[in-house]
């Protein structure tokens, strides 16, 4: 095919047909362009590939050869190792792995492979130590005019080397009409590739300078049109300018500080000033508070409402779950016991009969604060005038469902503070949160404790934990064991760690003689509810739970946590886990169980060991895990950027963040000019953004 248009079928390109066709279809490869868009996660280089007797010691160098032979043994110090012999045609090279015994499943007889590092002389042969290692399918071997080789997400059916070929048959029918959406003075100024070159060389790069070129060129235009879409957001938010004006008088301050037994810490004081500033603006405030576990974003949650109540109007707080909620409600009927705000609880759980009495006091303004579920914007809720909604662990709600709250009849937008004890990286914050400002918290209260954390490996050092929590027990402190299983069916392999039959366990052993409860997410409601309950009110001495126990739970007195095969948590959650204990005046102790031997479980836990900054493990989680276990959840897939891997670019993200605010504010974007751009953020963003279609 010497020509064809983006939009044609890609059955009709040469080598296709339509039995492929069906299966680039579940790689989302429906037509040509599809094909130009189906971008590499990373090259192979073979330009730089060493024979044996080329290699020298401590040098960063790769080697390419056949698997030939697999060894693993136990050694006397109770180390695995693990090694994988390769022949390079000249020579043999051997790669060695300490503790990583399923290193061995990943290999098989015949397969070729590239091992990359530092290799060292050893014992009459070339041997790499924990090498980066890549795996080839039969046609990903170098071809005599190509060097470099694009790598693609695969599907069964479409060989890698098919799929190359298909695609560099698209780039030379197609490529040449991409139509480049950014005007000509601004590929100059940032100088970029063209667009038609881009896609060229990230697919058929000469070199891997041409390949990191022409994908900065890509990423860009990716972060580019979802940034645009944000700045576009936030001006039409601004042209909103009927929000409520809410002066945090001095009167107001000190009404509202009265009502807490102690005084603000500085993370808190910086809060309530930018939320403060917001409020007066008369522009809606989308704001994204950050607090590390234990810094006290409630305070400034409930505050922010109290400012929107002393004004006359009714404020809101929502949480993911009713057990989150309810903790809520007890944190504000406590801090509002000598105050005359009217307040009500509204979760799917309430009677009918309680339900429409709530609704009818939300309706008429008489329930002037009310902390509830997602129960708060589904059909029936009227509110009198809403002026102020704080959305807590905001990452488990869409922006559609935030969006709701600004569907009110008087059709004034509220103020919105969102929050999240999950410090979010930064790359993270400029993409899934990038249409909000963002607030920080990282001081903790006076007199709150630290996390002691320790990794326990091995019965004997499980037996001493035991022992060691068996005397504080004793003591009078309280624990938490954590599964992350709910029973054994669920994986029959780790069904022995399941919540239930740890329960019986501990209760016959380890813990015999101590009153132990149970909670888990397949309880029902009131009878996890009535557990929590009694461990809080210290009538059970060890709450054995899943991760329902995440957030929302407040007991001062537990101060120590196991946490069972803490190698299958993320770092993040792991984090918030032991933020539960140690909420008192008392030091907290979290004992994370494995029986892990793998070297990158154990490095990744140790994370935990050496810092109680959830910051600063978020970053590690991020690097290990990507974005969507942080957040516990794959909303990062609502933006689809097309890169795999692609949030770790905090540069480009920060110049595309620069250059979508720039033209956007400066009006640019609205000149002829940037009629393509706009019409491709439109299509892609408008309604993941909720942008109005008039730009």
């Amino acid at each position: 095919m010497p020509f064809a248009s983006l939009d044609t079928d890609v059955q009709f390109l040469k080598g296709v047909g339509p039995d492929r066709a069906l299966l680039l279809k579940k790689l989302d490869i429906e037509t040509v362009g599809d094909l130009l868009w189906h971008l590499p996660k990373d090259i192979l280089d073979f330009t730089h590939i060493c024979e044996p007797h080329q290699l020298q010691a401590d040098a960063l160098q790769t080697v390419r050869g056949t698997v030939c032979d697999l060894d693993s043994r136990e050694l006397k110090n109770n180390r695995i190792l693990t090694k994988v012999l390769i022949d390079c045609g000249t020579d043999f090279v051997r790669a060695a792995w300490f503790n990583q015994p399923w290193m061995l499943r990943r290999f098989n007889h015949g397969q070729q492979v590239l091992f990359s590092g530092k290799p060292k002389f050893r014992e009459g042969r070339w041997e790499y130590s924990h090498p980066n290692v890549q795996w080839l399918e039969p046609d990903e071997l170098p071809e005599s005019s190509r060097l470099i080789l694009a790598r693609y997400r695969l599907t069964e059916g479409i060989r890698v080397g098919d799929l190359r070929r298909m695609i560099a048959l698209a780039i030379e029918a197609a490529v040449d009409t991409v139509v480049d959406p950014l005007p000509e003075q601004l590929v100059r100024q940032l100088d970029f590739d063209t667009l038609p070159q881009a896609i060229r060389g990230v697919h058929l790069p000469e070199s891997p300078e041409q390949f990191q070129r022409s994908r900065t060129r890509l990423l860009f235009d990716d972060f580019f049109e979802f940034q645009l879409g944000v700045a576009l957001r936030r001006r039409a938010w601004r042209a909103r300018c009927n929000a409520p004006v809410l002066d945090r008088s001095a009167k107001i301050d000190a009404r509202i500080r009265r009502l807490f037994p102690f005084t603000y810490t500085d993370g808190q004081n910086k809060a309530v000033k930018e939320v403060a500033a917001d409020l007066k603006s008369g522009f809606a405030m989308h704001r994204l508070l950050q607090a590390d576990v234990g810094a006290g974003k409630t305070v400034v949650a409930i505050d922010t409402m109290l400012v929107a109540v002393a004004h006359g109007w009714q404020a809101v707080l929502m949480a993911p779950t009713e057990l989150l909620a309810t903790q809520h409600w007890q944190t504000v009927n406590q801090a509002l016991s000598e105050s005359r705000v009217q307040r009500a609880l509204l979760t799917g759980s309430l009677s009918s009969a309680e339900r429409q009495k709530t609704l009818a006091g939300i309706a008429d303004g008489s329930i002037q604060l009310i902390v509830g579920t997602q129960a708060l914007i589904q059909q029936g809720v009227r509110f009198h005038n809403l002026g102020a909604v704080v959305i807590d662990e905001q990452h488990k709600f869409g922006v559609a469902q935030r969006a709701r709250f600004s569907d009110n009849e008087a059709d004034v937008p509220p103020h919105v503070l969102v929050m999240t004890a999950t410090p979010i990286p930064r790359t993270l914050c400029l993409t899934q949160f990038g249409d909000l400002d963002v607030t920080v918290v990282k001081d903790r209260p006076e007199g709150r404790q630290p996390v002691i954390t320790s990794k326990i490996t091995g019965s004997q050092a499980r037996q001493k934990a035991w022992q060691f929590l068996v005397d504080k027990l004793k003591s009078g402190r309280q624990l938490y064991v954590v599964c992350p299983l709910v029973d054994s069916d669920e994986e029959t392999s780790l069904g022995s760690n399941a919540a239930e039959q740890v329960f019986r366990e501990l209760g016959m052993r380890e813990l015999a003689g101590f009153k132990l409860g149970l909670v888990h997410g397949r309880m029902k409601r009131d009878e996890r509810e009535q557990t929590m309950d009694a461990f809080r009110d210290r009538e059970i001495d060890v709450l054995i739970a899943t991760t329902v126990i995440e957030v929302g739970v407040d007991v001062p007195n537990a101060t120590l946590m196991v946490i069972i095969d803490a190698e299958r948590f993320g770092l993040s959650q792991l984090h918030q886990l032991r933020g539960r204990i140690a909420r008192g005046k008392f030091r907290g102790y979290c004992f994370l169980f494995t029986e892990s031997t793998a070297a990158d479980s154990l490095s990744r836990l140790a994370v935990l060991e050496r810092s109680g900054d959830g910051f600063e493990v978020a970053e590690q989680d991020f690097e290990q895990r990507g974005p969507g276990d942080i957040l516990g959840t794959r909303q990062h897939g609502a933006m689809p950027l097309r890169f795999p891997g692609c949030l770790q670019e905090e540069k480009i993200l920060e110049l595309a963040r620069h250059e979508a605010q720039r033209v956007v504010h400066s009006g640019e974007f609205d000149q002829e000019e940037f009629a393509e751009l706009r019409r491709r953020v439109l299509d892609r963003f408008a309604q993941v953004l909720d942008l109005p279609r008039s730009g």
